[in-house]
């Protein structure tokens, strides 16, 4: 199969490599050297907060930032259904429970709404994911949290360069993290970073994230940690991504603009749904996604595997939802996350796909979903 769009790629345009060289040159390669402190500085300085840390994935990221909330076993942490598995295991990490929420039809997110009904007498802590870099409430759902005794997290893997009525995401909770993986918007190959705005427990994540040591004392362990450090090497990388941020998220949204305008017939006729637009939410459109009005799983995966072998267009599928994995399974029904998942694509969405690329993508969209509405 000779594949033409990929779903993603890391696109390198900066001064990735001349940072990368300079890390090497200088002998500076592992978790010590400038690039690191470079790094977390642009990023907070991106999202406005005083301090962001480092570390070699947003799933390590995700397990410090809970930990440095204080999740301990028997804890229960509301998490979207409809997400990554990481938001999950990261909870389960510190012997908590995730106790799992629906989403919302419109947003493919979870409302306010959606996690006061799932609240329970054990409940600590919300995780409020931005699925695919669409913004949750978390303005809203702060306020619930807080009115309960409980924090927020936001999970933003997906969703640095976010925004809601000009405020980032990542500001509006306890805690956040983000991930740099080799797909994302910003990316390092590997990484994450985190912020915790009360400054006792970022100093916990930070102990934490370098093997429990005091930050005072070297070789003092008087906590149990984890190697969760990020390289001088991944952070030169990083380095040179975020200075084109910029850039990067202006692809990402006159991709996702185009993308929209050209499958608006589609949604039109009621055979596509297309990413959630709301009044005062800015999406990063880490992917551009779309869920078919109808049909089965089946027919999905039909139209993606039409996309592929007819015209070489890679897509992917939505996540699987949490409660349909053997590790969190459950017999509650989520029939939201269920129809969301089994019926939605990702689309190839990269800085630097050209406008031509797009209608073309879109052109074979239209011919197959048209095509296939008979198996329906």
């Amino acid at each position: 199969m000779n594949i033409k769009f990929q779903v993603s790629k890391p696109v390198l345009c900066g001064n990735e490599k001349k940072y990368v060289i300079d890390a090497i040159d200088s002998g500076w390669i592992s978790s010590n050297g400038p690039y690191i402190a470079r790094f977390e500085k642009a990023v907070a300085d991106l999202l406005g907060v005083d301090e962001c840390l480092s570390a070699n994935n947003g799933t390590t990221a995700l397990h410090l930032t809970c930990l440095a909330m204080g999740l301990k076993p028997g804890d229960e942490v509301l998490v979207p259904t409809l997400t990554y598995v990481a938001s999950a295991n990261a909870i389960a990490y510190c012997g908590a429970k995730p106790v799992l929420v629906d989403a919302d039809r419109d947003t493919w997110n979870c409302t306010t709404a959606n996690f006061e009904r799932a609240w329970t007498p054990k409940t600590v802590g919300v995780l409020a994911v931005h699925l695919y870099g669409f913004p949750s409430p978390v303005h809203e759902i702060a306020q619930l949290c807080a009115s309960r005794g409980a924090w927020l997290i936001e999970d933003c893997a997906e969703s640095l360069g976010a925004t809601i009525n000009g405020k980032p995401t990542g500001t509006f909770g306890d805690a956040a993290m983000f991930s740099f993986y080799g797909n994302k918007t910003i990316s390092t190959g590997e990484g994450g970073m985190l912020y915790v705005r009360d400054p006792d427990k970022r100093r916990l994540a930070l102990m934490l994230r370098g093997q429990g040591m005091d930050l005072h004392r070297r070789y003092w362990h008087p906590i149990r940690g984890y190697n969760y450090r990020m390289t001088n090497v991944v952070a030169a990388i990083g380095l040179g991504q975020i200075e084109m941020a910029g850039y990067h998220l202006q692809e990402r949204r006159r991709i996702a603009e185009q993308y929209a305008q050209n499958l608006a017939p589609l949604a039109e006729e009621g055979l596509l749904q297309l990413p959630p637009s709301s009044a005062g939410y800015v999406s990063t459109h880490w992917l551009f996604c779309a869920v078919l009005s109808d049909g089965s799983e089946q027919r999905r995966d039909r139209v993606m595997q039409l996309l592929a072998e007819e015209y070489g267009i890679e897509t992917r599928p939505f996540f699987v939802p949490m409660h349909r994995l053997p590790i969190y399974k459950t017999n509650t029904p989520f029939p939201v996350a269920d129809f969301v998942s089994s019926h939605g694509i990702n689309f190839p969405t990269y800085s630097g796909l050209a406008s031509q690329d797009i209608d073309e993508i879109c052109n074979a969209v239209s011919k197959i979903v048209r095509g296939t509405e008979s198996t329906r």
